[in-house]
């Protein structure tokens, strides 16, 4: 997208003329995706593609072989143990420039999901069981990557304890657990990720 669409914003009228260009069948195109990782685009708006990565401690990218390696930072949980927002601040810096370099938009992570058994099996994704460490420290990591012109997904938000069967598991977890714990690790972020010639924007946690 050129760069004077690229900053349009959401009440843009300009920017509804474009969508009002689109028909139905692109419009539905757009939200089921080009393939697995990446947005179709439509050319005659000048809207690209965007790629998607997971990328909680290292960005994949589009190839995931011996050709393109990706740096391996050490586990959101070991980078809690630091209790350092600007450190975490650098961390996302640095996983922007990994997905510059490897041509990603977006990136998936963090991951915000709270450590409430020492069986989940991803727990290394996220950062800790305490909510507020964890938002603190997800936070700078999106305005790390976000500041830098990479788009932050934060994700697994909550009772994702299990990665056996984890599409078909039902985790019980009591309201106030829920309120009390699982709530403050979900700050919103949202807000368009800046020195990009693709618009990106973060969706909301909430």
């Amino acid at each position: 997208m050129s760069p004077s669409r690229a900053s349009l914003g959401l009440g843009s009228p300009e920017l509804h003329r474009l969508l009002a260009e689109l028909s139905v069948e692109t419009k539905v195109k757009l939200l089921t995706g080009q393939d697995f990782w990446t947005t179709s685009p439509v050319e005659s708006i000048g809207l690209c593609r965007m790629v998607l990565s997971d990328g909680p401690s290292g960005v994949r990218g589009e190839v995931w072989d011996e050709r393109s390696p990706s740096l391996n930072l050490p586990s959101a949980t070991a980078l809690s143990s630091s209790w350092d927002t600007e450190l975490a601040y650098r961390y996302g810096a640095v996983l922007a420039a990994e997905a510059r370099h490897k041509g990603v938009d977006v990136v998936l992570g963090p991951t915000i999901n709270l450590h409430r058994s020492p069986l989940g099996g991803r727990h290394f994704e996220a950062f800790s069981e305490d909510p507020v460490l964890t938002a603190d420290l997800a936070a700078a990591f999106v305005r790390g990557l976000q500041d830098h012109g990479v788009a932050a997904t934060p994700k697994h938000y909550v009772a994702n304890d299990y990665e056996t069967e984890r599409f078909t598991v039902s985790t019980e977890v009591s309201e106030r657990a829920l309120r009390e714990l699982s709530s403050p690790s979900r700050r919103p972020w949202s807000r368009p990720a800046p020195g990009s010639s693709c618009p990106r924007t973060t969706p909301s946690t909430a």
